[in-house]
């Protein structure tokens, strides 16, 4: 089993168990002792899990929020998958808002050799953009929001943030909630992040949602906007013909991959 995987496979075990031993990971793996151990230490330090006595434990059963590490690990082939249709249905020499989050770095990946204006709302992003291209291609041009930024999740914060971003004017912006439903609509974690995608999404003249079918459903306590306020949702989830009635309702575009 390649690293990577292995590690996602700790990752998923830590989302259904309280904790995992040294030993159990070993069986599930094939690895040896001292290489768990290492992947162990790299997840603890990304803030996926953390580490105790012979494994490891679980922040999302104690109650905390999976880090941005964990997220990482998750749904990776289906964030690939929604950042390729969100790319498409971006037109070069766009000005283009990014949300943060794991899904949005993808989404920052399909769009590094893009004729396009980005202002992301992580520093991940921003790396990801800004990156020297091989062969001096075309690469975007890149706008930094400023604000303050969340310890590891290095996204952008604050009132100086939303003031930049409400002083342009965006062809599109991408919004990666943090959970949606047909009834509230987008929905984020914390009052300072739905204030963010807030500011973006009515910046700008189109909004296209990019969300995982874990998002959806899920729980999440502040309110970023209605769902009428979107154009367009690209997600892997396969919806009921009563869920698509309702988005056609409200004029929503629905994107599966």
């Amino acid at each position: 089993m390649r690293t990577e995987e292995r590690r996602r496979l700790i990752g998923e075990l830590l989302r259904s168990r309280d904790a995992v031993t040294v030993e159990e990971l070993t069986v599930e793996s094939g690895a040896s002792g001292a290489t768990i151990r290492r992947d162990l230490d790299v997840l603890a330090a990304n803030g996926v899990l953390r580490r105790i006595h012979g494994g490891a434990r679980s922040l999302v059963h104690h109650g905390e929020n999976p880090g941005y590490g964990h997220r990482q690990l998750e749904e990776q082939a289906a964030k690939t998958r929604i950042a390729v249709a969100v790319a498409a249905l971006v037109r070069d020499r766009e000005y283009v808002w990014l949300d943060s989050g794991t899904t949005a770095t993808e989404i920052a990946v399909q769009l590094a050799n893009r004729d396009l204006t980005v202002m992301p709302m992580s520093v991940r992003a921003v790396n990801v953009l800004a990156a020297d291209t091989a062969g001096g291609g075309r690469q975007p041009a890149v706008l930094t929001p400023g604000g303050s930024l969340v310890p590891g999740e290095l996204s952008f914060r604050g009132p100086l943030a939303e003031s930049n971003i409400r002083s342009l004017r965006f062809d599109t912006a991408v919004v990666t909630p943090c959970a949606l439903n047909l009834k509230d609509g987008l929905l984020a974690h914390d009052l300072e992040d739905a204030a963010v995608k807030r500011a973006g999404l009515e910046s700008a003249a189109r909004v296209v949602v990019a969300c995982s079918a874990s998002k959806w459903n899920a729980g999440a306590a502040a309110l970023v906007a209605a769902l009428e306020t979107v154009d367009i949702i690209v997600t892997d989830r396969i919806f009921t013909p009563e869920e698509r009635a309702q988005l056609e309702k409200v004029s929503v575009k629905a994107v599966i991959v």
